[in-house]
This record gives structure tokens, sequence and C-alpha cells, in this order.
């Protein structure tokens, strides 16, 4: 059985960076956001039909793998929490890993705006995120979007029973981390690859 821990929250506020401690510290693999968006805009290019579908057909390619081989996942994605579709698509996600005795769990990060914009600046960030390189593009993106959608959780509200909410402002990656891991009692992967 394969667990799947999906890291949300707006854009930059440090999805990346804190799977990645996670991932160092549990050996589970990682899939960000934007490996799939990368693959698909180089190919097909940004924002088109050809793009968006290639992009839902790898990370459906990826989860099925990691079932099938009972390995251990960490996924980052932008919730928009007033979208349905998106609900939709993490109750799915969610329904695909418990089916086979997985457990999912949805760590939710939230910074303020000046951080993020910060954030999204970072060398590590650009140089992961080759779209995120046209910096000006990039930051007006950050802003329109939280002004279309919701990218936080209200008070109480909850995607799964095996979700929490980080505010990750003034935190360390490694604290936040820590803060997972040690929230769900998650043990370190024992799983050959």
């Amino acid at each position: 059985m394969a667990n799947l821990i999906v890291v949300s929250g707006p854009q930059a506020v440090g999805k990346m960076t804190v799977a990645e401690k996670i991932r160092e510290r549990l050996g589970y693999s990682l899939m960000v956001n934007h490996d799939s968006i990368e693959v698909s805009d180089k190919i097909f290019g940004m924002a088109t039909p050809a793009q968006k579908e290639l992009n839902i057909i790898i990370r459906k390619g990826a989860f099925d793998v990691a079932i099938k081989y009972d390995i251990d996942m960490i996924f980052t994605f932008v919730t928009a929490f007033d979208s349905p579709k998106d609900i939709d698509y993490l109750n799915n996600l969610r329904s695909m890993f418990e089916a086979t005795g997985g457990q999912f769990y949805f760590v939710e990060l939230e910074a303020d705006v000046k951080t993020r914009l910060q954030r999204n600046i970072t060398p590590h960030r650009l140089a992961s995120k080759y779209t995120k390189n046209d910096v000006e593009r990039s930051q007006k993106d950050l802003l329109d979007t939280m002004e279309k959608h919701r990218l936080n959780s209200n008070d109480g509200e909850y995607i799964c029973p095996n979700h929490i909410k980080i505010n990750n402002t003034y935190l360390e990656p490694d604290e936040v981390a820590e803060q997972v891991i040690t929230h769900f009692q998650l043990q370190q992967t024992n799983k050959l690859k």
C-alpha cells in the first residue's frame, strides 16, 4: 500500500522546499506540481489544450505507478478551495490511495503575501521552475490568482481527517517538515524502490 502526502498552498508559499525536506526525512518519492507542468509546457506550450491534457496524463500515470509498486509519494498542489473541481480532484486522489490500504495526508501551508513575493524569486525556485524565470509575469500571476481564488481553507474547513494547516511565514522548511512528521506520526519508508 502506498501513502500520499499532498503539500498544498498558494504560489511561492514554500511547498516544494517543505516537500523536499519531508522527502529527505522519510524517503518518499516526490512529484512537484511543476514537474508535469514544465514537461508539458516544453512540448506543447503553456496553457494550450494539449499542454493541459498532457499535464493530467503525467500526474495520473505517476500516481498509478506509485500505487502499483507501493511507493510512498509527496505531491505539491495549489488548491483553489472555492473550486469544486479542485476539491473533487483531491477526493479522487484520496480514494485512489486509500482503496489499496494507503493513507492520504493533506498539508496546507499559508504565508503572508510579502513573504510569498520574496520567495517567488529565490534562486532555488527559479532554478527548479523555468516557467517562473519571467519574474514580472510570475509575480503578476501570484497576485492575480489570489484575487480570483481562495487558496487557503477557512477555519474548520478540512479536506480530509488527516489535514494540518501551518502558517510558515516565519518557519524554516525543516521546522515545517518536523511538524508534519510529528503530527501524523510518519515513519521513514522501508520500501525498496
